[in-house]
């Protein structure tokens, strides 16, 4: 349907700029902002302490996020979601989230080598040093070990940067 708004969404390796970008295209693209990290700092405060903490807490919020997002969309508004879609199963929700209300979609794939993440993630860390404990290159190693690249049989609207 016409009336619409588009989702924009993201696949990048952690510290690929996933962040930074959905910034830029939010304002490119008069859109709505919604940030997971934002999400879950304001719903599970202080609760976050591991990989498998935001894994439990990632999957708890979603119903929310998604009903939230489709009613921006049914307005015509367009959404860019800084939630990862890193995974298979992570973009077929997103998919999914706009198929149910006939919604368009956008995939950003940031396509940077572990090299290229590792240095952003290190100057990351130098200016925001609140995120020392999750921006380090163990922790990039852990999560990138769970990175699927997308591929054209999911059906997506894939734009490459």
């Amino acid at each position: 349907m016409s009336n619409r708004g588009v989702l924009t969404f993201f696949c990048g390796k952690m510290g690929a700029g996933k962040s930074t970008k959905s910034k830029v295209l939010s304002v490119e693209k008069n859109a709505v902002l919604l940030s997971e990290d934002d999400w879950l700092a304001a719903h599970y405060p202080n609760q976050i302490h591991s990989f498998d903490d935001y894994l439990t807490y990632s999957v708890l919020i979603k119903p929310f996020v998604k009903a939230h997002v489709q009613n921006i969309l049914q307005t015509g508004t367009n959404v860019v979601m800084d939630f990862p879609a890193n995974t298979v199963s992570q973009r077929a929700w997103f998919k999914q989230l706009c198929s149910e209300i006939y919604s368009q979609h956008e995939l950003v794939l940031l396509d940077l080598s572990d090299e290229q993440c590792l240095a952003r993630i290190a100057k990351r860390r130098t200016e925001q040093p609140e995120r020392a404990q999750f921006d380090n290159e163990t922790v990039f190693h852990h999560v990138t070990q769970f990175f699927q690249a997308p591929s054209d049989d999911e059906g997506l609207n894939i734009i490459r940067n």
